[in-house]
């Protein structure tokens, strides 16, 4: 795993040599192993390099295809780089190294762009054509691995990480007013947007061709839920077990030593299950776990240890958030407040004590429909239907209204179903899932943001996601709209940057693009069936795991948060929310602010959430825009 950056030259000198370094310096813990830049009259190219695979300094890049035609900076792992490299093998090509990193060299050779359609992995990448003075840029197909870029006096700047292109004299940082909508909505800025106004986020299963004429981006890919299996149950459980060891099995390729994140859910215990019947030794596994015992679940990732006799390690995240927050944050270049980046940064710490690559179970919940949020979907579709359209319509938002009104946990909950209910289901799905309500927004905004933000909404990135997807059911619909939106834009960044703090590679077997198209063609009633959620994956893992881990009551990766905003954060919240917040007066009145913080202090109201977010908006204002 590494970090790659770059520039393009065609018609202004905008970066050097020392501009390469800068660049790959500033994401030095990517890739710590090694570096290397690679610079002519149109082109530059750095690389951090974490050594996973072939170790010998012949790995290091950019590398130069035998021809010497193409130079390439990579960052990622492609799982079927052996086969490829036989194929290619075959068709007479050499190879100096044991990389993935030379195979892709030798694809674009082979096939161009079309190399896209016969690599399996997370990446992204750039490739230099020095005979046709063009940069070929691309991204994996879910988004596991991040991409930036911008224009800067015509040229193409690229990085893994925003803080790189920050070393480009003269790109600005110019906030974006609907990304910070966006942010307070969804707790991260989607792409293609960034926190800044002409910074961009290349988007998952896209590339771009980059020549004097100037930039082309195109999709490659997408998942698709028209055509759907009418396979027997047991056939299709049968079918997917073996998809979901195969992918395992991939993932389990390398060269230095290899663990896995084991929270005690089904999908990391399903993995660490597949991990163990392909491996002659014992895994290591990592878990976190919290003094709080409803947020703990280290008691049933033993469970699991033990049964597959795994090489163990636990860590209590006692009271050491506030010491570590800064830290943590910094290494997310836009604001982002999924509370799980803590517990997810110290597994992270303590599986690179152990490992160097950790397998992890991302993606259960998006593909096969494990989150708790579905679950209530489906219960608000079913009253929706039981109403008619002008009740729903004209007499649920009334009602509403009135409920909201009363500061009483039960008629706000009341609230806020009466507004879903009103609603068509996909903008019910936005409402339901969006961590900020718009009444908390109406009253916290200030004047000049509201008028720069007139006519904007951040359900619109919901609602034309979801009428993007090609499947007939509701439930297609909406794991399609969170496989595009919340697993790359929150999930998938979460994990890269915590791992990558750690200079730790993760790999997500559930997240295979193949894996991912089968259980796409699984028909809806197999993943969510009459209330039991994810229900073709604990079936395929039956043999391998307890019940008791199986059916247990989801926990998720939670954190006790609105306690330790009350104690052993209260203090960094104070000094950053009420006392100096500079970046968050910029967009929120100050009164309503504090309002909000003294509700929860004094456990009036549970604005956990809320505050946590601008917590995190503040603490990314005073890194990148108070200096």
């Amino acid at each position: 795993m590494c970090g790659i950056a770059g520039f393009t030259s065609f018609q202004t000198e905008i970066g050097n040599q020392d501009t390469l370094q800068q660049m790959g310096q500033a994401i030095f813990h990517r890739g710590p192993d090694a570096g290397g830049e690679y610079l002519d009259n149109f082109v530059g190219l750095c690389h951090r390099r974490l050594s996973i695979i072939d170790l010998s300094s012949a790995g290091t890049q950019p590398m130069y295809s035998n021809n010497g035609n193409y130079i390439i900076v990579f960052n990622g792992e492609i799982y079927n780089f052996v086969e490829l490299r036989q194929h290619l093998e075959e068709l007479g090509y050499q190879f100096n190294t044991h990389t993935d990193t030379e195979v892709l060299l030798a694809l674009f050779q082979e096939y161009g762009i079309k190399l896209l359609e016969k690599i399996n992995g997370m990446y992204a990448f750039a490739i230099w054509d020095k005979s046709a003075k063009q940069l070929f840029v691309a991204r994996d197909r879910i988004g596991k691995k991040p991409l930036y870029y911008t224009h800067h006096h015509g040229e193409f700047v690229f990085a893994s990480e925003l803080k790189s292109l920050l070393k480009i004299d003269g790109i600005k940082k110019s906030l974006r007013l609907d990304s910070v909508y966006d942010f307070f909505a969804y707790q991260y800025v989607p792409d293609p947007k960034t926190i800044f106004n002409d910074i961009f986020k290349l988007p998952p299963a896209h590339y771009a061709l980059i020549s004097n004429e100037g930039t082309k981006i195109e999709q490659y890919w997408d998942i698709s839920f028209a055509e759907q299996i009418n396979d027997a149950e047991t056939s299709i459980k049968q079918k997917l077990k073996q998809v979901l060891n195969d992918a395992t099995k991939k993932r389990m390729l390398a060269d230095v030593p290899l663990g896995a994140f084991l929270s005690g859910g089904v999908d990391s215990s399903g993995v660490v299950a597949m991990m163990a019947k392909n491996s002659s030794t014992p895994i290591t596994t990592c878990s976190i776990g919290f003094d709080e015992k409803r947020f703990n679940e280290t008691e049933f990732a033993k469970i699991v240890a033990d049964k597959y006799q795994t090489n163990h390690h636990e860590l209590t995240v006692h009271q050491n958030v506030s010491e570590n927050l800064e830290h943590i944050v910094s290494f997310f270049d836009e604001p982002f407040a999924d509370p799980s980046l803590v517990p997810t940064f110290f597994v992270s710490q303590l599986a690179r004590e152990k490992v160097t690559v950790a397998i992890a179970g991302d993606g259960g919940d998006e593909v096969f429909a494990g989150y708790s949020k579905y679950a209530i979907d489906h219960i608000e579709n079913k009253l929706r239907d039981k109403f008619p359209s002008a009740v729903r319509k004209y007499v649920f938002p009334r009602l509403s209204k009135i409920c909201g009104q009363i500061n009483l946990r039960p008629l706000q909950k009341a609230s806020s179903l009466l507004h879903s209910l009103s609603l068509e289901p996909a903008m019910g799905f936005y409402i339901t899932n969006s961590f900020i309500k718009q009444h908390d927004w109406d009253k916290l905004v200030n004047q000049e943001t509201k008028e720069s933000l007139l006519g904007y909404h951040p359900s619109q990135l919901t609602l034309d996601t979801y009428a993007k997807c090609d499947g007939k059911d509701h439930l297609s619909k909406v794991l399609y709209t969170d496989m595009k939106t919340f697993l790359p834009g929150d999930i998938l960044v979460k994990v890269d940057r915590m791992s990558m703090a750690n200079s730790l590679e993760v790999r997500a077997p559930i997240l295979d693009y193949e894996l991912m198209e089968f259980a796409a063609k699984i028909p809806s009633q197999f993943k969510f069936n009459e209330g039991e959620k994810k229900y073709i994956l604990k079936e395929a893992f039956l043999e391998d795991l307890p019940e008791d881990i199986l059916y247990r009551k989801k926990m998720g990766f939670s954190v006790p948060l609105a306690s330790w905003l009350r104690g052993e954060l209260k203090t960094i919240c104070e000094e950053k929310l009420i006392q100096h917040p500079h970046g968050l007066t910029k967009i929120f009145n100050a009164d309503v602010i504090k309002q909000m913080w003294d509700e929860h202090v004094n456990e009036k109201k549970d604005n956990s959430t809320l505050l946590w977010s601008m917590l995190m908006f503040q603490m990314w204002w005073d890194r990148y825009m108070a200096v």
